[in-house]
């Protein structure tokens, strides 16, 4: 009887999923200048690609989970080096064990709760649409122009509520015919794909993709860069095509419309973020900006690091859920990039990096010289 060596595994996990491209890497290195880990500590994304090469990758080690899938690092690649994928693939040989290290275990908890409930924040599905219950919303119908598909952390945290009421804000005062599915939506499914439970994932994408059908959904609108993301590029693999529209895009549509008008004044000094998932993965730079600059007596300055050299928030790869010492929070670094700009309000459009920055404005001592404000919240103001 043939004795299969244990690394076989690894190597062809890596390769059913797509990462088979790290047979290609000459280890030049480049990944490694411009991942953001090596500005909190060392750490070698190029190393952990290397040693898959001979599945030898230890699925045990912390360091197959600190990747926040920001795209920096395929995005240097010479050589197409698929290194998100091959991180992916890592985790879940990892997950499939149930090997997990002490700083990674709650995702096992948001998991649980994708499964159960709908969503990673252990919020009850029943609660899902009571941020809205004061609110003039519908149901969505079949014909309506748009379904608003709210996600989790605009559904049931408290700080990114306020985003999910600006957001309605705004599609009310523009006219657009919209709905909400209230507990009919479940999560995206983004964050947990990449921490390796392809099989949630599935699901999740499943329940969500019979909804839109059954419901005649044609168009989505997201506030959040990931449901943007797996609805336009990862959901076409279950062969379903929806129009998907981030907000900060649509504000951008609505204003040169002539459907929505500014009509007060925001004073202060901007920068704007790039969330990685919005600027990197979908090339999403100009109509946020654009925004901005449309609003009168805004000041909008740019960070050293933009666009797409942007500076990730951390939470990415499912790295919200999980904890990260105050030493190592590329989230502190971004808001001290914006103190040297001279901003008075750091704006971003993703719910991960509010919750990010807020949690390091606490941590720096920044709450009364930053302020931290999603793009919708200015613009509803401003209605």
């Amino acid at each position: 009887m043939e004795t299969v060596p244990p690394f076989i595994e690894v190597i062809e996990e890596i390769k059913e999923v797509g990462g088979e491209g790290f047979k290609r890497c000459f280890e030049c290195g480049l990944c490694d200048t411009v991942c953001p880990w090596n500005k909190v500590r060392n750490f070698s994304i190029r190393k952990i690609v290397r040693e898959a090469t001979f599945g030898l990758s230890e699925i045990e080690s912390e360091d197959i989970w600190r990747c926040t899938t920001c795209g920096r690092c395929p995005q240097r690649c010479p050589r197409g080096v698929e290194q998100i994928e091959v991180g992916v693939s890592l985790r879940r040989v990892a997950s499939n064990y149930e090997v997990f290290p002490a700083s990674v275990k709650s995702a096992r908890t948001a998991r649980a709760s994708l499964i159960s409930e709908g969503n990673p924040l252990q919020g009850d599905r029943k609660t899902r649409a009571d941020w809205a219950k004061d609110l003039p919303l519908k149901t969505y119908e079949e014909g309506m122009e748009a379904l608003f598909f709210v996600g989790c952390y605009l559904s049931y945290d408290p700080r990114m509520r306020k985003v999910a009421v600006a957001t309605a804000n705004i599609l009310n005062k523009a006219g657009i015919e919209f709905g909400i599915l209230g507990d009919k939506e479940s999560c995206c499914g983004e964050s947990i794909r990449k921490t390796g439970s392809e099989e949630v994932f599935k699901q999740l994408a499943k329940d969500n993709i019979k909804t839109f059908v059954d419901n005649g959904v044609k168009k989505i609108i997201v506030a959040s860069p990931h449901c943007y993301h797996t609805f336009k590029n990862e959901y076409p693999e279950f062969m379903v095509h929806f129009e998907v529209v981030h907000m900060a895009q649509y504000i951008f549509e609505l204003i040169n419309e002539g459907r929505l008008e500014l009509t007060g004044e925001f004073a202060k000094k901007v920068t704007y973020h790039d969330p990685c998932y919005l600027g990197r993965h979908n090339s999403i730079y100009d109509e946020p900006r654009d925004v901005l600059k449309k609003i009168p007596g805004l000041e909008l300055n740019e960070m050293a690091e933009s666009r797409r050299d942007s500076l990730c928030c951390g939470g990415g790869g499912g790295r919200i859920w999980m904890d990260t010492p105050k030493e190592d929070r590329f989230s502190d670094l971004r808001l001290k990039q914006a103190q040297e700009v001279g901003a008075e309000v750091l704006v971003t459009a993703c719910p991960y990096c509010i919750t990010n920055f807020e949690e390091s404005r606490l941590n720096l001592e920044y709450e009364d010289v930053l302020e931290i404000k999603d793009i919708t919240e200015i613009v509803s103001d401003l209605l």
